[in-house]
């Protein structure tokens, strides 16, 4: 049976900020320091686009795909970002950030071992793992803001 479920926003983004601003301050605030991280703005915006793909989230995924494409992303590494592990277009630094990235965003579905941070710790220092798991963080929380208020995604003006 067709679902009579509306894709209509709930909340308007804009709304929605004027509503909570202090969510965006604080949103800034993390995003600042993610952007002093030193860690690849590009990688940042594949791992929020690869979260945002997990969780469904259509206004997230499009936010951040038109600011991987500002930053000029490959855009075979765009397209191919649902299925990265058997991409082979992808360094071994991205494989694991987008490795670490689904077992963080995953996290209710398993343990996050040894090994999987083992992995991670190869290609990224102590300090980086801070800053990608943050960023890994704030991207989920804002999926679960975005997809169930049904934001609408931000569609590029010619698309």
């Amino acid at each position: 049976m067709p679902s009579t479920e509306s894709t209509n926003p709930r909340i308007d983004y804009g709304a929605f900020q004027d509503i909570v601003p202090e969510m965006g301050t604080g949103m800034a605030a993390i995003s600042h320091a993610l952007r002093k991280s030193g860690i690849e703005p590009d990688l940042l915006e594949m791992l929020k686009i690869r979260v945002s793909q997990l969780n469904g989230c259509a206004f997230c995924v499009q936010y951040h795909l038109n600011d991987a494409r500002k930053l000029n992303v490959p855009a075979a590494k765009l397209d191919l970002l649902a299925a990265w592990r058997e991409a082979g277009i992808y360094s071994a630094r991205e494989a694991a950030a987008l490795d670490w990235t689904e077992r963080v965003t995953l996290l209710a579905n398993h343990h996050i071992d040894d090994e999987s941070h083992t992995h991670v710790s190869a290609h990224f220092s102590e300090r980086e793992i801070a800053f990608l798991t943050t960023a890994i963080g704030q991207i989920n929380f804002w999926n679960r803001v975005a997809a169930p208020l049904r934001f609408a995604p931000p569609i590029p003006a010619g698309s």
